[in-house]
C-alpha cells in the first residue's frame, strides 16, 4: 500500500431540497461499502435537520425489530467482517476541517468521505465547503424550477469556484432522477440540449422514477432499499438502474 492513500471527497449537491441528494448519498455509500469493499465515511452537514444522522438511528432500530433484516444484517457482518460505515454531524463551515482530520487519524484508509451539505449558497461556509469537494454529483429532475435553480447553481460553481483556481473539483456531474420510464416527454431533449450548450456534464444513466425512494422501509419489510447499515437489494437496484448509475459513477471518480 502507497504510504499517501488518495480519499475522495464527494457531494450530492443541489440547490433545490426534496430533490433525493440525502438518498443518494445513503445508496451510494452503502453500495461501495457493503458490497463493493470500499471504505467509506458520511459528514452530514446539512444543519439543521442532519437527516442522515436520523436515519441512521432508525436504521438500526428497524434491523433490531425485523427478524428477515436482523438475519440479513447478521450474515452481512459475519460475511465481510465490517462496521457500519460512521456518519458525523457539523455545520457546513467547518465539515472540511474535520473530514481532513478524520481521514489523517483513520486507522484504516478511507476511500471515500461523502458529504450531505444544505440546499442553499447563502450557507455560511457551503462555498468553501463546495470548492473542497473532488467530485460533485446533482441529481436533475424534468421541472422548470429544479432546472432553473439547478442550472444556476452549477454555473455558479463552474464560472466561479472552478474558474478561481482554489478548488479541489475535478468534476461536476449532472443526471436525471425520478425519469418515468413511459413517458418521453420533450423535456428531456430541450434540457439535454440546453445542459449541453451551457458546457456541462450529463451522465449517461437515468435513475428511474421508484415509490421507493420515497418510502422508509417498512418495520415488516424483506428487502432493504434506503439504509445506512445495509446495501440496497439488487433486485431494487436493478428496477431503478442505480446499478448503472454506480458503475458510471465509479468510473468518474476512478477509484
Amino acid at each position: 500500500m502507497n504510504a499517501k492513500h488518495k480519499t475522495v471527497f464527494i457531494a450530492f449537491s443541489s440547490q433545490k431540497g426534496g430533490v433525493g441528494k440525502s438518498t443518494f448519498t445513503t445508496l451510494v455509500a452503502s453500495t461501495m461499502h457493503y458490497r463493493l469493499g470500499y471504505n467509506v465515511a458520511v459528514f452530514d452537514a446539512d444543519f439543521p435537520q442532519h437527516s442522515l444522522m436520523k436515519m441512521k438511528t432508525r436504521d438500526l432500530a428497524m434491523v433490531m425489530e425485523n427478524e428477515v433484516l436482523k438475519k440479513l444484517a447478521y450474515k452481512q457482518f459475519t460475511t465481510i467482517n465490517k462496521k457500519a460505515y460512521p456518519i458525523m454531524q457539523y455545520k457546513a463551515d467547518s465539515v472540511l476541517e474535520a473530514a481532513h482530520e478524520f481521514v489523517n487519524t483513520s486507522t484504516v484508509p478511507v476511500d471515500v468521505v461523502f458529504f450531505d451539505l444544505p440546499g442553499t449558497v447563502n450557507t455560511p461556509g457551503i462555498l468553501k465547503a463546495l470548492a473542497g469537494m473532488h467530485h460533485i454529483f446533482t441529481p436533475i429532475t424534468a421541472d422548470r424550477v429544479v432546472m432553473e435553480s439547478t442550472l444556476i447553481f452549477t454555473q455558479l460553481l463552474q464560472d466561479v469556484i472552478m474558474k478561481k483556481g482554489e478548488t479541489s473539483i475535478e468534476t461536476i456531474n449532472l443526471f436525471w432522477n425520478q425519469v418515468d420510464g413511459r413517458e418521453s416527454t420533450p423535456l428531456y431533449s430541450v434540457y439535454n440540449q440546453l445542459i449541453a450548450q451551457l458546457g456541462l456534464s450529463l451522465m449517461q444513466s437515468q435513475i428511474k422514477n421508484s415509490t421507493r425512494f420515497r418510502k422508509e422501509s417498512e418495520t415488516d419489510s424483506k428487502t432493504v432499499f434506503r439504509s445506512t447499515v445495509m446495501p440496497p437489494d439488487e433486485r431494487l437496484m436493478k428496477a431503478s438502474q442505480l446499478d448503472l448509475f454506480i458503475d458510471e459513477f465509479l468510473k468518474i471518480i476512478q477509484l
